[in-house]
């Protein structure tokens, strides 16, 4: 007995350490979960509503996206238990997950754990006298380890959830997959969140607030190299202020650099998605970034009929999207395909076609590709950005057009249909390049504007 009461206070100091460990961390190593302060409230709130019965919460995002830190924020001080799911046995997993448990929360086992179902039923129990949170990270990942953990889960919640105080949190960076467990009507776990959660990439704002506290004096330059490389996923942004690089030379610089983690990121994150067809994604996604956004110019290089892969991209991974003209018939097939992830764009665009010079660790030709480059790529960006900060922004319809043969685009337009006016813009680096005039011939082919309140605006970086 005396053992046993030795043991969990020897747990509790660990956990304390933990906790402290946690609060005194840097403000940079917080970044991840600056500016979620709805979040943290919202986590709050389920928290102390799970300690009267069971509550059960669905949180996605893409890798690099804070969402684990934010959730370990949430529960600092308090009871609960984090299990990563990587891609063992079940038998070794379980086993790894039950020493978690006997750890970080006390819990003993009151027979033979064989599997996932006699763990989670074991938590439940504990959760009755013992309200804690439990933490499921790669949720999504449990069916490659038992296709029938979802159903286990699901039988087990329905049977124990009212008794058991424990706040059920399923974390996943597979979007598609996540909605698919949760929100498909024929699979299990449909209609069992209480609660979801989708983390998305820092406002522009807030991009430019972290920026300005490392760097007071930046300029346009500065942060739209900060925004198109890490779209505002907190990882790269932390990454790249905690490494002194606030200005763009220095990022790029960074970014090339031999110990650089950005130059096999985008291999990390996605390899092992894809699986053997790897080779195939990649390279479609490479085209993409150069520019080969419609699949007919796709198919022609690749040499077969991508349809499926694009399909798969979209659908299955969420790393590419179709965009249509604004005001066009959704059965048009006008489109074409974009990488939305900034960081990816530029692995793809940049660091993928160049594997033999970092591998040959001619890191500074790299650099200097990207540099020659950069112009041109960065104006393209530049559009996304304005789109981006309009959306935040405001509740207008936004997005681009152009004709059916190419030749006449609008980069951007803003269209409110409840107060008939329109925002027509063309985006340019340099200011002296825009001609409104020519922005204002275009936008005579657009039918859908007739009647409309419109205004001609040019956006340059001086306008971020």
């Amino acid at each position: 007995m005396a053992i046993k009461i030795m043991v969990i206070n020897l747990m509790d100091i660990i956990l304390m350490v933990i906790t402290l460990y946690i609060t005194c961390l840097p403000e940079e190593e917080k970044m991840d979960f600056c500016d979620r302060e709805e979040e943290q409230a919202a986590l709050e709130r389920n928290r102390m509503q799970a300690e009267k019965t069971g509550l059960f919460t669905l949180m996605i995002g893409r890798r690099r996206i804070g969402k684990t830190a934010l959730l370990l924020e949430s529960v600092r001080g308090h009871r609960y238990l984090y299990l990563f799911v990587s891609r063992k046995t079940e038998a070794l997993l379980c086993a790894q997950f039950q020493k978690e448990a006997e750890h970080y929360l006390g819990f003993r086992s009151f027979g033979e754990i064989r599997g996932f179902r006699d763990l989670f039923e074991g938590l439940l129990l504990f959760a009755e006298k013992t309200p804690f949170t439990l933490i499921i990270d790669e949720f999504q990942d449990l069916e490659r380890i038992n296709p029938a953990i979802f159903s286990e889960i699901q039988d087990l919640w329905d049977r124990y959830r009212q008794k058991s105080r424990i706040n059920f949190i399923a974390c996943g960076s597979v979007y598609s997959l996540m909605m698919k467990i949760f929100e498909n009507g024929k699979e299990p776990l449909f209609g069992r969140a209480d609660s979801k959660f989708v983390i998305r990439p820092f406002k522009i704002a807030v991009i430019k607030e972290i920026l300005a506290s490392y760097h007071a004096r930046y300029n346009s330059e500065d942060l739209l190299c900060l925004y198109l490389l890490s779209g505002g996923v907190p990882r790269y942004i932390s990454i790249l202020m905690d490494a002194g690089a606030v200005t763009r030379a220095k990022m790029l610089k960074a970014v090339c650099a031999m110990d650089s983690p950005f130059l096999g990121e985008g291999r990390e994150l996605l390899v092992s998605e894809f699986g053997r067809d790897y080779g195939t994604y990649f390279s479609i996604l490479q085209l993409i970034a150069r520019g080969k956004t419609t699949q007919t110019e796709v198919d022609s290089i690749i040499g077969k009929n991508t349809g499926s892969y694009l399909a798969a991209l979209e659908r299955d991974y969420c790393l590419i999207q179709k965009h249509k003209p604004l005001f066009s018939k959704p059965e048009s097939r006008n489109a074409r395909w974009k990488i939305d992830d900034n960081y990816l764009r530029f692995y793809f665009r940049f660091i993928y076609p160049n594997q033999t010079l970092i591998e040959t660790g001619r890191n500074a030709a790299l650099l200097e590709l990207i540099e020659q480059n950069y112009d041109t790529y960065s104006g393209l960006v530049l559009e996304q950005y304005f789109k981006t900060k309009m959306s935040e922004e405001g509740s207008a319809l936004i997005g681009s057009w152009w004709d059916r043969k190419g030749e006449n685009e609008i980069d951007l337009i803003a269209y409110n249909k409840t107060e008939k006016s329109a925002l027509l813009a063309e985006v340019k680096r340099n200011p002296k390049k825009i001609n409104v005039s020519v922005l204002e011939g275009k936008a005579r082919s657009l039918t859908e504007l007739s009647g409309c309140r419109l205004e001609y605006r040019g956006l340059s970086l001086k306008d971020m």
